[in-house]
């Protein structure tokens, strides 16, 4: 039941990089932990996003190998499976080329933390791993080795493109939009000027904010 739910779950978010156009043609791919399995779903290589189904989700070992079914897996799945086995609190990977995002990138350089909302969603810069071949594990080693011990959820690899985690495959989705959306904005303040920098206790304080106290809070529990 997790299984088909999660399969139903990684298909639909494959419409928010679409929805976000965050991806062009069938480029791009989310992936999810299974919960108490050596397990992930991915998207399959080359399928155009209007066909993907929960049906068509690959079903793989954390080596990145099929267990079922006869679609290959993404060209990204070593990559993901790399960072599951690494990171054992991550529940979600996406990948885009997301255009902004992806300058930075190719310009092997991170972006700064110019802004509230970055400061709010990544807790300071959005930082650059290395430049690593499609195909093996080498990618995933750079995310880990970038991310380990960093606040932002994303990670810009050089001559690449971005990646994110999180503790869900939503939550993943949702950093590679914010990505995306402060990356443009950076560009368009640094072609206006040098953008203003934040002070680090500024940010520091905006990102505790945003992770422990922003949004809706559960209600506690009441006794009879």
């Amino acid at each position: 039941m997790i299984e088909r739910e999660l399969r139903e779950t990684v298909a639909r978010l494959h419409g928010e990089l679409t929805r976000y156009g965050l991806v062009a043609w069938t480029a791009g791919n989310v992936s999810a932990r299974v919960p108490g399995r050596d397990l992930m779903i991915i998207k399959p290589s080359g399928v155009d996003y209007d066909d993907l189904s929960a049906d068509n989700m690959v079903l793989c070992d954390l080596d990145g190998v099929p267990v079922e079914g006869d679609l290959s897996p993404s060209s990204d799945t070593a990559a993901h499976a790399y960072v599951y086995r690494a990171m054992p609190e991550v529940g979600g990977v996406v990948h885009t080329h997301s255009t902004y995002a992806t300058a930075w990138a190719a310009r092997g350089e991170s972006i700064p933390c110019w802004l509230t909302a970055q400061a709010d969603e990544f807790g300071g810069e959005i930082p650059v791993g290395p430049f690593a071949l499609i195909g093996g594990d080498d990618i995933g080693k750079g995310i880990v080795s970038t991310l380990t011990g960093h606040r932002s959820p994303a990670v810009l690899m050089r001559n690449h493109g971005v990646f994110t985690i999180g503790r869900t495959a939503r939550a993943a989705v949702k950093a590679a939009v914010m990505c995306e959306d402060v990356a443009r904005t950076a560009h368009l303040a640094r072609a206006l000027g040098q953008p203003v920098p934040m002070a680090q206790a500024d940010i520091d304080a905006l990102y505790d904010r945003y992770q422990n106290v922003y949004g809706q809070r559960p209600a506690p529990a009441t006794t009879t």
